[in-house]
């Protein structure tokens, strides 16, 4: 039905098939190289939280062996990418929580003193923690072009007001309870950003979860306010790529082997260290 940077969706009759591939995207550019298992991270750390939060949500199973496939597609090669979930109707509107100033919330900061219309305090550093998490509403931009942060009045807007509220309770709700499990296991969650869909007049949170392609990932030893951070997700790539000589409006170079295997390694220890749990498919 669609096919997004990194996921492919497929249409299954009653629900849909949700498929996380390898690759990866950086600048708004997906690139030519792969990071092997990325995807049965994204789809393994979302599965996860659905679970973990208890909160209403699209997820119907990931267990492919009473499914029938489309044609074309392996069994094997979907094992641990791929989630059934219901149809819903996608919320237009790309729910965000910050509770730290960084990227364009520092950019914003130190050009107006706010964060997506949010006053602050004078003087805070980069990486700053937040008295309270911010909800920062933006438009679903579509064909691969930026997300715009919007107000919450714009945001209710396009949803109304009552279905705004309700999102962006929900949405500082979650981020609160993933936030405190996180820091559990030695990890912030510095932001995020949540998608919600209508099925059967009820909210359901769908899409991929709290992962390190949505989410902001730090670990708590080595954070230090008036710095960047050390992060769970493409650090690596945009690094190398900030070395090149790649203008970002061409077709971006491949990445070399030591920054793909740091790349997945860091895609790994997120998933082990947010779950408990080994990975699978080392």
């Amino acid at each position: 039905m669609r096919q997004g940077k990194v996921r492919d969706l497929y249409d299954l009759g009653e629900h849909l098939l949700l498929v996380a591939s390898d690759r990866i995207s950086a600048f708004d550019w997906i690139l030519p190289t792969t990071i092997p298992d990325k995807g049965r991270v994204l789809t393994e750390i979302s599965k996860f939280w659905f679970q973990f939060l208890n909160v209403p949500n699209h997820l119907v199973s990931t267990d492919l062996s009473s499914c029938e496939l489309p044609v074309g597609l392996d069994r094997d090669q979907l094992a641990g990418r791929a989630m059934i979930v219901r149809k819903c109707s996608v919320v237009p509107v790309e729910c965000v929580v910050r509770g730290y100033l960084v990227g364009s919330g520092w950019r914003d900061y130190l050009a107006t003193g706010s964060v997506c219309g949010h006053a602050l305090s004078v003087g805070l550093p980069n990486c700053a923690r937040f008295e309270k998490p911010l909800f920062t509403p933006a438009t679903k931009a579509e064909g691969g072009a930026h997300d715009e942060n919007i107000s919450f009045e714009q945001m209710a807007g396009i949803v109304s007001l009552e279905v705004a509220e309700e999102l962006q309770h929900r949405s500082l709700e979650i981020y609160q309870a993933a936030s405190a499990h996180a820091e559990s296991c030695g990890i912030i969650l510095a932001d995020t950003k949540f998608e919600f869909g209508w099925y059967d007049d009820q909210l359901l949170l769908i899409d991929e979860v709290l992962t390190p392609d949505s989410s902001r990932f730090w670990p708590a030893d080595t954070y230090t306010p008036g710095q960047n951070q050390l992060s769970f997700d493409k650090q690596f790539v945009r690094e190398f790529l900030e070395t090149t000589t790649w203008d970002k409006n061409s077709p971006p170079p491949e990445l070399p082997a030591e920054i793909v295997d740091k790349t997945r390694a860091k895609y790994i220890e997120a998933f082990e260290r947010l779950t408990g749990q080994n990975f699978a498919w080392k």
